[in-house]
């Protein structure tokens, strides 16, 4: 089993206070011979007729003198993740999820915003010290 992120248990208790309910922590896909763990799996109840919404979430740190070399390795894994989604779990939603920090200093430049647009990544903005999800992105 990798090694969970610093902040794992932060985006799982954020998730938690949004009323997300974690059914995979991790959610592990088998695809082509090849296994994946996705940091965690969640479900969320929506109106009647809409049922649920089902989301994975792969969490990053961004805690090194790099966040452009922290961000190649996420911008790969995130992509990798989303193909195996796509054919093993095709209801399922991708997020990354990165602190505001990160956000705040490294993914609103010009490049960040370029690179997540054309990759179409969606994020999950947490803050790990109030453990809030202080913002989604589509």
């Amino acid at each position: 089993m990798a090694a969970k992120d610093k902040f794992h248990a932060v985006v799982r208790i954020a998730l938690e206070k949004e009323e997300w309910q974690i059914t995979d922590d991790p959610l592990l896909l088998e695809v082509g011979g090849t296994k994946f763990e996705i940091d965690l799996g969640a479900e969320k109840l929506l109106a009647a007729e809409r049922g649920e919404e089902k989301i994975a979430v792969e969490i990053k740190s961004f805690l090194t003198d790099s966040p452009l070399t922290d961000y190649h390795g996420a911008l790969g894994q995130f992509l990798n993740y989303r193909l195996a989604l796509e054919i093993s779990d095709p209801t399922r939603i991708l997020y990354l999820a990165i602190p505001v920090v990160a956000y705040e200093t490294f993914f609103k430049r010009e490049f960040a915003q370029m690179s997540l647009e054309r990759y179409e990544i969606k994020l999950i903005i947490y803050d790990p010290k109030q453990e809030v999800i202080v913002q989604w992105i589509s």
